[in-house]
């Protein structure tokens, strides 16, 4: 059941009907929009099952009849005589989407539109009153009009994992790949759950759609389906966007920069997508005219452009691309048109300059929007901060509208989540911290495996119906965030109970229940977690070491700068603890006491419930079931972090009871994650819905593994038993135990096709052919390497290229400069980047490996490739090529820590490997 934000629910109150059969007439001017059509539909169902005879009907002028319901825009001659005969003109004149509803005498009604959608927005509104009360009510004089002015939801044309001989993002759409692409039944659900919601925006992610839906004339070969297939395609396309437009829906097809398709990359014998290329007649001009046929062929669909991730990150090439390729394909699409109506082109702020690059398209183009992440890739806070609010508020500055992004939900899904409380409040600072005016909000989970939850239910449920109240909440508070919290309470609770069939009291159990549970992943992640991004699965868990030594494995600082509150991370609390020193913010035992005071709460509120469920059973077992599942996670978290703060103060107090003392927690810990297991083990598919390699928190997600709780049960368990035969270890020897040995790197033997000197990795040798700038320090393992030489100019103006052919699987290291800087190549952040860990580079290998006299330190990458001829191109910036190893060689993780500023402290990674 899917309700509209204002519905209130039957079931909690006694509804009173007509004592008789009453006529209603809604009556639409004769050139009635479409939205006018819906909208009069929406309002005669609801009127007639509340017992009334309805008929619709569409004149120019208004009858003599009584029981009128007169639906049209303001300006409509129909309307503006309605304002005359029922003396309503003095009713206050909405803003756009707007709409007044005003009753007269003789049972008559005026609902009046600033526009299509506002008239719509009024049938809706008033169809939901009726639904409420059972019969239309009594001297209604009501005007509204929405704040934001996109609020929109998004579905990806994505899968969970690659498609074979494809890269990330590249999905053709076909009726093999995406089933429910053509599924015209699931797209009305769909489209009527938005409209009962009042969103105006579907956002369609693809990573290059164009080869699916249009056909160039000078590139016919690059079409990526068959004949049969693009009929489909063209077919599917307009009855979607024409039910869209029905609704008042903006489609917006979203595409990233710079892919081809795969067709067109084999016939000029390219790869289909290359971070480090630079922009290319052959392909700008590819790209704008699949961009022109496309506005051409589907005039009423916007744009939304992600000038990052495919394309090297912020530059002159994101302004040139945006300026000289993109629009100038929206405009010749245009042209041939005939029309100079823009469509909305929406700039994706990610790995990119996007305040620059609006500055410069704004003389060229202004229907334009910018978008950017709320909480990155994660719902953590209602008190964003930092240099990340400060871009929001740029960008909100700007002749623009910007928009709001709630994106992949990493750390929420799979478990369902409903908070009101937290939802609002977000919605609040996306107004008065980030200064926004639209919404995009992406599916709570499963977002890869749309249009499928991960419950393990027969058949397989469909997000519509299950985040329904998600989806609910998010568009209330986008048409008026500043709502009273008790009048809020009440109406969720309405909801739930009509969800449910049950009374008030239990629908508000249940909202308590899911605002409870809803402060828990939240805290869990701006705590302890690694970072904002999909690459970190939160409900997975994390290993000890990801808890204790969170910069080993790429630690996002934007997440703890920006995107919490002020607060303490698990090692900057343990060495505050250490010297003594005073505690800022919110800490670690803060939040592991919080959450898990929220998972009891929500398991008392749910189980208050329960007694009084009358229908949906089955889904309020599901629900009951995340409030344990999240409980038992908190529980997990708490004693892990816990122990984690344990270990650290052995760091500073070498005394091993600091040790001994983490033991049973994190042995209460593992006792947690089975629980977590047997809640899990039957009631969902998997924990995440993106299942590749770019996965890598907790564990790495190679060909769908580590994908469920009961795979990381193993994992934990191990961990509890090494780290208590470290501690043994250390009770039983006279001096401290110490980590690893090393074992000296081999070459190994691949040939060079690619022109570079060789070098030996040693202290005085230079790096760079161009500079004198040689190694005064190394890491012991990268002692007998044979590195590649190039030029630092080269490098910074045009990048690096290797080319070599070998025998069996190696691994290249690449030294990357510890230091952020247009100069230097930018270290692989998945964050930013998902070919980051197409080798994978992603994670430092050896922190502060190389100290290299006037540069900062040096972190070594790993990049892996099997037998065969290969190409790697390296984005512009200085790096050093340490040289090729064998794939099969063990390479420790670990902190060197030499170079200038470089303070080592004790490591203890090795108590847990």
């Amino acid at each position: 059941m899917l309700l509209g934000p204002s519905q209130i629910a039957q079931a909690t109150n006694p509804v009173e009907r007509p004592a008789a059969a009453q006529t209603r007439t809604i009556l639409l001017p004769k050139t009635a929009h479409a939205r006018l059509q819906y909208g009069a539909d929406q309002l005669a169902a609801a009127l007639k099952k509340a017992g009334y005879q309805v008929q619709i009907q569409q004149a120019d002028k208004l009858p003599k009849v009584k029981g009128l319901i007169v639906v049209g825009r303001a300006a409509d001659a129909l309307v503006q005589q309605a304002n005359t005969t029922f003396h309503t003109a003095a009713e206050k004149a909405p803003g756009k989407e707007g709409f007044a509803i005003s009753s007269a005498k003789d049972d008559n009604l005026l609902i009046s539109g600033a526009d299509n959608s506002g008239a719509l927005y009024g049938c809706l509104e008033l169809a939901e009153q009726v639904k409420a009360q059972g019969k239309i009510g009594e001297n209604i004089h009501l005007t509204d009009q929405p704040e934001m002015v996109l609020r929109g939801t998004c579905i990806g044309v994505q899968k969970p994992t690659y498609l074979p001989g494809r890269n990330v993002y590249e999905y053709p759409y076909t009726p093999e790949t995406f089933p429910w692409l053509y599924d015209k039944a699931l797209w009305i659900k769909y489209l009527d759950m938005m409209a009962a919601n009042r969103y105006n925006s579907l956002y369609l992610w693809n990573g290059h759609p164009f080869a699916s839906l249009v056909r160039l004339k000078d590139y016919p070969f690059a079409v990526e389906v068959d004949d049969a297939t693009f009929k489909k395609n063209e077919e599917m396309y307009r009855f979607l966007t024409q039910e869209a437009d029905k609704r008042g829906i903006w489609v917006i097809q979203m595409f990233y920069n710079i892919i081809v398709s795969k067709p067109f990359a084999e016939h000029y014998k390219i790869k289909t997508q290359d971070r480090a290329r630079p922009i290319v007649p052959l392909i700008a001009d590819y790209t704008r005219k699949s961009i022109a046929a496309f506005v051409e062929k589907y005039p009423n669909v916007g744009l939304m452009v992600a000038l990052g991730e495919a394309m090297e990150g912020a530059g002159q090439d994101d302004v040139d691309w945006f300026t000289k390729t993109i629009i100038p394909g929206v405009q010749d699409g245009l042209k041939a048109l005939g029309t100079t109506e823009q469509p909305p082109i929406v700039l994706r702020a990610h790995d990119t300059d996007a305040p620059r690059v609006i500055t410069e398209a704004l003389p060229l183009y202004k229907n334009l929007y910018t978008e950017a992440k709320f909480n990155g890739e994660a719902l953590t806070t209602y008190t964003p901060r930092g240099s990340w609010a400060e871009l929001h508020r740029k960008l909100s500055g700007m002749n623009s509208v910007h928009i709001e992004n709630v994106h992949i939900l990493a750390n929420l899904e799979p478990f369902r989540y409903g908070s009101a409380d937290f939802i609002q409040k977000s919605v609040q600072a996306m107004h008065n911290i980030y200064g926004a005016n639209g919404l995009h909000l992406y599916p709570e989970s499963s977002y890869w495996d749309w249009p499928y939850t991960a419950d393990n239910v027969a058949g397989r449920q469909l997000q519509v119906d299950r985040d329904w109240l998600w989806y609910a909440e998010w568009a209330r508070y986008a048409w008026r965030a500043n709502r009273p919290r008790p009048a809020e309470v009440a109406h969720w609770s309405q909801q739930l109970a009509a969800q449910f069939g049950c009374d008030e009291q239990a629908g508000q159990h249940i909202l308590e229940a899911y605002e409870q549970a809803g402060e828990i992943e939240p805290k869990l992640l701006r705590r302890y977690g690694i970072t904002d991004g999909n690459r970190q699965t939160l409900t997975l868990g994390m290993l000890m070491n990801q808890l204790i030594d969170p910069k080993r494995y790429g630690l996002f600082t934007l997440l703890y700068e920006s995107e919490s509150p002020e607060g303490e991370m698990i090692i900057e609390y343990a060495e505050k603890e250490a010297k003594g020193e005073k505690h800022v913010g919110e800490t670690p035992p803060q939040v592991a006491n919080e959450v898990v005071a929220h998972g009891k709460a929500a398991i008392a509120a749910i189980e208050r419930a329960a007694p009084a469920i009358k229908q949906n059973q089955a889904e309020f077992a599901r629900v009951k079931n995340d409030m344990y599942c999240q409980d038992e996670l908190a529980n997990f978290y708490a004693e892990k972090a816990r122990a984690a703060l344990q270990v650290l103060r052995y760091k500073y107090s070498h005394n091993v009871q600091d040790l001994m003392a983490a033991v049973p927690l994190l042995q209460s810990s593992v006792a947690h994650w089975q629980k977590l297991v047997n809640l899990t083990k039957d009631s969902y598919l998997y924990a995440n819905s993106m299942q590749t390699s770019q996965r890598k928190i907790p564990m790495r997600g190679v060909d769908g593994t580590y994908k469920t709780w009961a795979e990381m049960l193993p994992v934990y368990q191990k961990e509890l038993a090494v780290f208590q035969h470290h501690i043994d270890s250390l009770k039983t020897a006279k001096t401290n135990v110490d980590a690893p040995k090393i074992e000296v790197l081999r070459n190994a033997p691949v040939k060079l096709l690619s022109k570079s000197d060789t070098y030996p990795i040693a202290s005085g040798q230079a790096v760079f052919a161009d500079t004198t700038a040689r190694i005064t320090a190394l890491a012991p393992e990268l002692a007998k390497l044979q590195g590649l030489r190039f030029g630092k100019a080269q490098q910074v103006a045009h990048g690096t290229e290797i080319r070599f052919t070998t025998t069996k699987p190696v691994r290249l290291l690449v030294g990357f400069f510890n230091q952020k800087s247009p100069r230097y190549l930018p270290i692989p952040i998945l964050e930013i980047d998902a070919s980051a860990n197409d080798y994978g580079q992603a994670d430092s290998k050896i922190t502060n490996a190389l100290a290299i006299e006037g540069l900062p330190p040096v972190n070594v990458h790993a990049y892996s490739f099997k037998a065969g001829t290969h190409t790697l191109n390296l984005a512009r910036g200085a790096c050093v090529v340490l040289g090729f190893i064998d794939g099969s060689q063990p390479l420790r993780t670990y902190d060197a820590g030499l170079g200038e500023g470089v303070r080592k402290v004790g490591e203890l990674d090795w108590l847990f490997e």
